[in-house]
């Protein structure tokens, strides 16, 4: 090999060798793009689900939660029964329970109640009921009997 041909061949090796780390360049800034965009598309995702949750908490009534914030102090959705006090202290979801139970002819159980509100019997539902039932009774507005089933206390 003559040494003219010798330096064109390192000249082109060298001029391919700077193509190559100009398109390895181009390459890793492409990467660090992606994984940006695939980092901000998890936070998104993270940020649409929160929302999702908070949008789905605020639609549920807020009696689900026994207590709650007056004036920065903690006061029960259902209050302790007093001498005197009538239903109309209640939630209105709670208001619709106490009345079914006074309608019926004796003792009713949890999925009779359901039946009556509409409410279906899948576990979740029913078990949300109950125990909207038993914090009636603890709060003494209604009376829990041996076998499960609830009665008013008049």
């Amino acid at each position: 090999m003559t040494q003219d041909a010798e330096v064109d061949l390192r000249e082109l090796v060298t001029a391919r060798r700077a193509e190559l780390e100009l398109q390895a360049e181009k390459l890793s800034q492409q990467l660090q793009e992606v994984r940006d965009e695939l980092e901000e598309r998890t936070v998104a995702d993270r940020v649409a689900r929160r929302l999702a949750e908070q949008v789905r908490a605020e639609s549920e009534p807020a009696v689900t939660s026994p207590a709650g914030q007056v004036a920065g102090r903690a006061v029960l959705a259902v209050p302790q029964r007093e001498r005197g006090m009538d239903e109309t202290v209640l939630p209105a979801d709670y208001q619709r329970i106490m009345d079914v139970v006074r309608r019926a002819d004796g003792p009713v159980m949890v999925k009779q109640v359901c039946g009556e509100l509409g409410i279906s019997l899948e576990p979740a539902r029913s078990e949300a009921l109950r125990s909207k039932l038993n914090r009636l009774a603890e709060r003494g507005w209604l009376r829990k009997l041996a076998d499960g089933k609830f009665t008013t206390t008049l």
